[in-house]
C-alpha cells in the first residue's frame, strides 16, 4: 500500500475489509481440509509400517519417494510452483515416515558442516541425525546397528573424491541406497551480522580458497584463519565477536550466528555428492538409476582393463564414473570403481555385469539407487 502525498497512509475500505475477511476464512478453511488429509495420508502410512516390521522392509524407499514428487509435480496445475513441492513433501514423508520408525542417520561430521545440511535436505527434520567424527565411524554405525542408514560425501566438483568413503566401501558390507548433491553455497556469519566488526575470517582451507575471491574484495587485510572444520570455525566465531566464519547457513541456526553475506563463494557450480548406505535392503527400480560396481582384474593379463570395459560398450550400457584405488596389500594393483547408468536389475545391465565378472579377478555390486537428477540448493 503506497502513501499519499504527505506521508499518510489510506485507511482501507470496509469493502475490502470484509473482502480480507471472507478470503482468509476461505484459507483458514482449506488449512483444516488439508490438515485433515495429513492425519488421513499419517494413519495410512501408520498401517504400511506395520506390513514392514512384519516383513522386515526399510521405512527408507529412495524410488518411491521421488516418484511420488515427480507424479504431483507432473499433475500440478498451479498456481502452486512445482519447485516448492520436493521440499514441502520432503518434510511431509518425513513426519509421516517417523511414524513408522524412527530413522537414525549417522553423518560424518559435526553438527553445521554440509554433510549435515545435505542429511538434513534429503531425510526431513523428523529424522534423528548423529554427526560422527569420521567416515569410518559412520560405516561402523550402520553396520552396527546404531544407525539405519548412514550419509558421507563422495566427490566434489572442485576437490575430487573423497578417498576416504571409497575405501570405507571397499572393505565394508554395506551397500549404496541412495545419492544427494547439494550446490554448495557459503555464508559469512558472525556474531553482530555486521562486516564491519569483522577482524579475523575463519574456516576449513577449502572454503577459505573457494571464496578466495570475494574476501580479498570485501574484507581486504582481514586475517584468515585454518580450522579444522566448517563447524569449529562456527564455533570460534560464537565464542569471538570479532571472528566470522565461513559456512552454512544452517551452522548460523546451529551456533546462534548471523548472516552477513550469502553466496560468496567464486564459482556457482561448486556441488558435493554424497552416498546414502545401509545394510542390504536394494531400492527398487526407480527409472532413472545408477549402479556402483567394485572389480580387481590381474595385473599381469595384457588387455585386462580393455576386456573389463569391453561388455559394457558392447552393451550399450553407459559408465558415468571409473575411479581407482590402491588395493591394500598389493602395491600397484588397484581396485576400480565403476558408477553404471541403469538398475542392475535391468537386462542389459545386468548382462554387461556378468560377462565383466566373468573377465575380473573379483567383483561385488555396490548397490542400486534412484540417480540425484538436480543438485538440492546449499542454503534454506
Amino acid at each position: 500500500m503506497t502513501a499519499k502525498p504527505g506521508g499518510s497512509v489510506p485507511a482501507r475500505s470496509d469493502a475490502v475489509e470484509t473482502a480480507l475477511a471472507r478470503l482468509r476464512e476461505q484459507i483458514d478453511a482449506v488449512d483444516r481440509a488439508l490438515l485433515e488429509r495429513l492425519n488421513e495420508r499419517a494413519r495410512l502410512v501408520t498401517a504400511v509400517g506395520e506390513l514392514k516390521r512384519d516383513t522386515g522392509t526399510s521405512v527408507y524407499e529412495a524410488a518411491r519417494e521421488r516418484r511420488i514428487v515427480e507424479r504431483l509435480a507432473a499433475s500440478n496445475e498451479g498456481p502452486f510452483p512445482s519447485e516448492a513441492l520436493a521440499p514441502v513433501f520432503r518434510e511431509i514423508i518425513s513426519a509421516t515416515r517417523s511414524l513408522e520408525d524412527v530413522v537414525r542417520v549417522a553423518y560424518f561430521g559435526p553438527e553445521g558442516t554440509f554433510t549435515h545440511l545435505a542429511a538434513r535436505r534429503n531425510f526431513g527434520a523428523q529424522a534423528d541425525l548423529q554427526g560422527l567424527a569420521s567416515i569410518g565411524e559412520v560405516f561402523a554405525a550402520v553396520e552396527r546397528g546404531k544407525a539405519s542408514l548412514g550419509v558421507v560425501p563422495v566427490e566434489n566438483t572442485t576437490e575430487g573424491i573423497v578417498t576416504a568413503t571409497y575405501d570405507a566401501l571397499a572393505s565394508s558390507s554395506l551397500e549404496i541406497c541412495g545419492e544427494v548433491l547439494l550446490r554448495i553455497s557459503h555464508c559469512l556469519l558472525s556474531q553482530s551480522g555486521r562486516s564491519e566488526d569483522v577482524r579475523q575470517v575463519a574456516s576449513h582451507p577449502q572454503p577459505l580458497a573457494q571464496c578466495r575471491e570475494w574476501l580479498d574484495r570485501n574484507l581486504p587485510g582481514v586475517e584468515r584463519v585454518e580450522t579444522a572444520s566448517t563447524a569449529v570455525a562456527a564455533l570460534r566465531a560464537a565464542d569471538d565477536a570479532g571472528v566470522a566464519a565461513v559456512g552454512s547457513e544452517i551452522a548460523a541456526e546451529v551456533y546462534g550466528l548471523k548472516v552477513i553475506e550469502r553466496g560468496i563463494e567464486d564459482r556457482r557450480d561448486n556441488t558435493t555428492r554424497f552416498l546414502v548406505i545401509g545394510r542390504g535392503d536394494a531400492p527398487t527400480p526407480s527409472g532413472d538409476d545408477l549402479t556402483s560396481v567394485v572389480f580387481t582384474i590381474r595385473k599381469d593379463e595384457s588387455g585386462a582393463l580393455h576386456r573389463l570395459l569391453e561388455p559394457f560398450a558392447a552393451g550399450t550400457v553407459n559408465l558415468t564414473s571409473i575411479q581407482l584405488r590402491p588395493l591394500d596389500g598389493k602395491p600397484w594393483e588397484y581396485l576400480f570403481f565403476l558408477d553404471v547408468q541403469g538398475h542392475h536389475a535391468e537386462p542389459a545391465v545386468a548382462a554387461a555385469l556378468a560377462r565383466a565378472a566373468e573377465v575380473s579377478h573379483s567383483h561385488r555390486v555396490l548397490g542400486s539407487f534412484p540417480r540425484a537428477t538436480a543438485p538440492l540448493r546449499g542454503a534454506p
